[in-house]
Order: C-alpha cells, then sequence, then structure tokens
C-alpha cells in the first residue's frame, strides 16, 4: 500500500514546514528575533524600508507573523489587512523585554495559541492566550483537528457558561474530554430543534443558530478512472455521489485507489484539492475484497475485478455509494467504524519537570485514565474538566489492561499511564496482549527510573548494560538466576529494578554474591530510592562492603562492570573497554 498525504491542518507553526515571520525594530527585538531564527528552520527576520512594511510583508507571505513590537503598534498597521480568521495568519506580539508572548490574532484556527506558548519557551517568557476555553482549561470545539460546521461561537460559548449542551454522535469518535454540561443526546435524526447542540456526523443536516456539526472522519472513496482523466471531472462526480446519498465531503477520510493509479494527476489533484490522503493497493489485494458489482472488464484490464468499491472497502465499513461511473471515472463511498484511541503513556520517575510535553499532551487529549492510583493522583491537575477517572491499587495490574483495552476499543480515547517508560516493566506490555486492530495504539515514551537513578549516579550506564528484574511474581526465581549469571558472565552493567521488599529479603544478597564471583570487591553498586521525588536517596558503596538491607521496593539498585570505577564518587564506566584515566 501507498500512500501520499497532504496536510488537512496547519502544522505547529514554530516546528512545522511553514514560514514564521519575525518582525522586529530594535537592537533587543532583533537579538530576540534572532534566537527564534536560529532554532527554527522556517523562520527569518522580514527586512523592508520600515517596520510597518515588514508587517505587512510578513503578514502577505508567511504563515505567522512574530512581532517585537507593541501590541497597538501591530493592531494598527494589521487592521485593515484582516480577513477571515481560518486563513489569517497567527499573530504573536513579544514586548521588548520578552517577558510576555501575547497570542493576538489566530488563537485557534492559526495556531497563535501554541505558537505563543513555543516562543514563550525560548525566550522564557510567559504566554499570554485570552480565548476563552484556553483559559478555562477547556477544548474549543475548532482545535479537535476535524471540520466543523456552524454556530462555533455561540455553542462555545454555552459550554463555558454551563448551559446544557447536547452532544449527539451517529457512533462514539475519540473525542477529547468534554465538560459535565455536555451530555449525550439521542440520535441525530430524532433530536427536538431547540437547545444547544455538538452533532458528530458525517452526513448532511440542517444547521441553525444554536448548532455547531464535528465532520469525523469516517468515510473512504474509492476512486477508479481511465488514464489522463480529468481532475475536475473526478472532483465533480465525487461531489455529486456524496451530495446524492446526503453526505458531506468534510468527512472524507482519504481517497483510494489501485496502485497503478498512484501516479494518475486527476485522482492526485482531487485529494489535493481535499486536503486529504490518496491511498492505493496492488491488485492482488483489492481483488480479494467482497464486492457487489465485479466487472469481469476491469478484472482483465488491471487484475482485479473492482476498484472503486474494492478500495473503499479495503479496510472494511459499510458500502454507502455502490460504484457510479462518469465517461472517465469511477467512484463509491464507504463509511468506516470510529477507531478508539489508545496511548501509553510514560509519566517519568516523578518529578514534573521530567514529565515529557508529549505525556502532558496525551492527557490532556484524554477522555478517559486509567492507571494505578499513585499515578493518577500525579497527573489530576493535568487532566480536562469531564476526564473519567479509572484508577485501582497494587495488583490489578491486568485488569487496568483490559480496562483501557476496553474502552478503547468502545471508541473512546483513553490514556493508561504508569511511572517511568511504560514499555519497561510497565503496562504497555500486558495492554498490547490484549489490543487489536480494532484501536489505534500510540506510545509516549517516558524518562525511565534507571534513567533517572543513572543521572544521580553519575555515569554508569556508558558502555552496555542489561536491565534485570528480581520479582519473581512473573518470572520464577531459577530463570532470574540463570539471567543474572549471563550478565555477570558477560560483564555487563546491570540495573536491578525491584530488588528487595519484605516478602523477598533474601534475593538481592545471591545476586550480588554472583555478581561478585566475576567482578573486583572494588566494583561500584549504587541504589538511587525515588529518584527524582522528594525523599530521593543516593547510597554508593561496593560490591565488598554494599548492604542490601539499606534497598526496598522504592529503590534500584546497579551493579558497575569490572571497568566501572568511582571519580569524584560518582559512577562512571568508559565507553571503551580501555580506562581512559
Amino acid at each position: 500500500m501507498t500512500t501520499t498525504a497532504p496536510h488537512r491542518h496547519r502544522d505547529t507553526p514554530g516546528t512545522g514546514p511553514h514560514r514564521v515571520g519575525l518582525v522586529a525594530a530594535t537592537a533587543a527585538g532583533r537579538r530576540h528575533a534572532r534566537t527564534l531564527a536560529a532554532a527554527w528552520p522556517h523562520a527569518r527576520l522580514v527586512e523592508a524600508d520600515g517596520v510597518a512594511d515588514a508587517l505587512r510583508t510578513a503578514w502577505t507571505t508567511c504563515d505567522a507573523v512574530v512581532a517585537f513590537l507593541a501590541t497597538g503598534a501591530v493592531v494598527r498597521v494589521l487592521a485593515p489587512l484582516l480577513g477571515d480568521k481560518r486563513t489569517d495568519p497567527a499573530v504573536v506580539v513579544v514586548d521588548e523585554a520578552a517577558r510576555h508572548a501575547v497570542a493576538l490574532l489566530g488563537g485557534h484556527a492559526g495556531g497563535a495559541n501554541t505558537l505563543a506558548a513555543e516562543v514563550a519557551a525560548m525566550l522564557d517568557a510567559r504566554p499570554v492566550v485570552t480565548t476563552a476555553t484556553d483559559a478555562v482549561d477547556l477544548p474549543g470545539l475548532d482545535t479537535l483537528g476535524w471540520p466543523v460546521e456552524g454556530a462555533v461561537a455561540a455553542v462555545s460559548r454555552a459550554i463555558l457558561d454551563g448551559e446544557p449542551v447536547r452532544l449527539v454522535a451517529d457512533a462514539v469518535w475519540p473525542l477529547p474530554a468534554l465538560p459535565p454540561n455536555v451530555h449525550p443526546g439521542p440520535p441525530t435524526g430524532e433530536h427536538p430543534q431547540d437547545g444547544y447542540r455538538v452533532l458528530v456526523t458525517d452526513r448532511v443536516v440542517p444547521v441553525d443558530d444554536r448548532t455547531v456539526v464535528l465532520r469525523p472522519p469516517s468515510l473512504v472513496a474509492g476512486v477508479g478512472s481511465s488514464r489522463g482523466v480529468p481532475a475536475a471531472e473526478v472532483d465533480a462526480l465525487l461531489h455529486r455521489a456524496l451530495a446524492d446519498a446526503g453526505l458531506s465531503p468534510a468527512s472524507l477520510r482519504c481517497l483510494a485507489s489501485i496502485d497503478v493509479k498512484a501516479d494518475e494527476e486527476g485522482i492526485r489533484a482531487t485529494a489535493d484539492t481535499l486536503g486529504v490522503p490518496l491511498r492505493t493497493w496492488p491488485a492482488a489485494e483489492l481483488s480479494a475484497v467482497d464486492v457487489p458489482h465485479p466487472s469481469e472488464v476491469v478484472r482483465a484490464a488491471v487484475g482485479t475485478p473492482s476498484v472503486a468499491e474494492a478500495a473503499a472497502l479495503r479496510d472494511g465499513g459499510t458500502l454507502l455509494v455502490p460504484k457510479t461511473a462518469s465517461a472517465m471515472a469511477t467512484v463509491a463511498v464507504a463509511r468506516h467504524a470510529p477507531r478508539g484511541r489508545l496511548a501509553i503513556v510514560g509519566l517519568g520517575p516523578g518529578a514534573a519537570d521530567l514529565r515529557t510535553p508529549r505525556a502532558v499532551a496525551e492527557l490532556r487529549r484524554a477522555a478517559v485514565v486509567v492507571g494505578l492510583d499513585q499515578y493518577v493522583d500525579q497527573v489530576r491537575d493535568l487532566l480536562r474538566p469531564g476526564t473519567r477517572v479509572l484508577a485501582s491499587g497494587l495488583g490489578a495490574e491486568e485488569e487496568r489492561a483490559r480496562s483501557a483495552v476496553a474502552e478503547a476499543t468502545a471508541g473512546h480515547a483513553v490514556a493508561l499511564v504508569g511511572s517511568g517508560d511504560a514499555g519497561v516493566y510497565a503496562m504497555a506490555s500486558p495492554a498490547l496482549e490484549y489490543a487489536d486492530e480494532r484501536i489505534d495504539v500510540v506510545g509516549v515514551p517516558g524518562v525511565t527510573a534507571a534513567l533517572a537513578a543513572a543521572a544521580l549516579l553519575g555515569a554508569p550506564i556508558g558502555h552496555d548494560h542489561v536491565y534485570l528484574s528480581l520479582s519473581d511474581l512473573h518470572t520464577p526465581w531459577p530463570v532470574i538466576e540463570r539471567r543474572v549469571a549471563a550478565a555477570a558472565e558477560a560483564d555487563l552493567v546491570a540495573l536491578l529494578y525491584n530488588p528487595r521488599s519484605r516478602a523477598r529479603d533474601w534475593q538481592l544478597g545471591a545476586v550480588l554474591a554472583t555478581f561478585a564471583a566475576h567482578r573486583p570487591p572494588q566494583t561500584p553498586v549504587g541504589v538511587v530510592r525515588n529518584a527524582s521525588r522528594p525523599d530521593e536517596r543516593v547510597h554508593l558503596a561496593t560490591l565488598a562492603t554494599f548492604d542490601p538491607t539499606v534497598v526496598d521496593m522504592y529503590g534500584l539498585v546497579v551493579v558497575g562492570s569490572s571497568q566501572t570505577r568511582l571519580v569524584g564518587g560518582r559512577m562512571v564506566t568508559p565507553r571503551g573497554y580501555r580506562w581512559r584515566g
């Protein structure tokens, strides 16, 4: 399968492929602008005869503008140029001292709110965002990544004011958490024509001044054609087929075809105009799809009895528009069921500043958060109002994994959280044992306990190393013993998870004895307890002097290799086996 994927929406201005114009009038402003230009390849200082001309040039030639000017001056210059917030550039204004980055224009649609946060992070400033939904920590209806139609401002105001708003959806989609005053309503064909509504549908529906329609990416249009088909013909046929079926083109997920049409300009141009990817499949895969209207003529020409219907149904779904043809093109449309979203999030070792921005973003995107109660408590302040929390205690790992997958399979946006990295002795493995192709899975890496501990100890893992868990709850002790012996014989630095508990009070001593049989007695051993947390504790010793009783389940033990040394009170393992003194 091949895919070409144009962007439906703008990327983040600072980090995406779009142009950021920097405008400054003073030496300080130019200095701040150079800081951004050095960090962002697509940002440049806009030069002109005067600052007003530079600002106008940036407005007309860039996707976003960062102006190191007074807010009033920027408003006076740009006011005559304002057009539509959906197409105008984002504008962020930074003061002379770089204390504040103000999202002035294009907060949501243009990405100014995000850009203000990025600028602030680069300049050690404070982002100033006045968009109402952002101010009260609610997701804006125009920030969900889907096309939106109707009374966005009126319904957003109703949500902010706590008025009842009905969420009416044709299916369960992985939306972020919405506040409690947004509650489920009856199917779209049964709602009364009063009150505020958020409709989630791919169907063409009447819209009034109290209704917003979110267009989920539920439709796949299969397209076949003769060679050289004009884009106008493909576009007209597709829009006519959608209109006849009462379907919105804004809900198209992609166009799909046979791989020999991957370079068909008329089909590619139509996908580009719609802002959706073009996916193509080999004839052998399309011929395996059961379709209602196969054609032997088509099979003889391209090796499959169907192109349009088979491509629309290649990933499942329900055929809504059987193949319909024009002189040179054929289209068919299928509706695909929503796919839930499971983000498996590593929260890091405990400190908030060791939690990645991506982890925070996934927590705020989720409608359901699942995790160990003590880990969920660490991030409750990050969750949006209306987030459903499924927390449980120690020993319920399988239950948490099953719950998270079940919620995602039901169509929700779920974050399953764990400490450190979720893939290291944590929740990723048990969850993915149950997850199947019905859900999208996103892995969010985190700073592991081993990395946090190693940073506190010095540089103990500068060369080859191994992670070993000493817990025999899931692994028989004889297996653990063999792995420890192999690591000791291989002279690997060993990071020992779950090293000791009240029920397992002798195993750590046995493990250290195994390492001592293969390494000098002065080999450093370190233990870090609760790395990055308020009661953090670091202890250094050697294989000859280490006392296992100082260790509990909140600690991580690092056993050096034969080359590890103590240098300045820190564990250091050289990058080469030859010690560089």
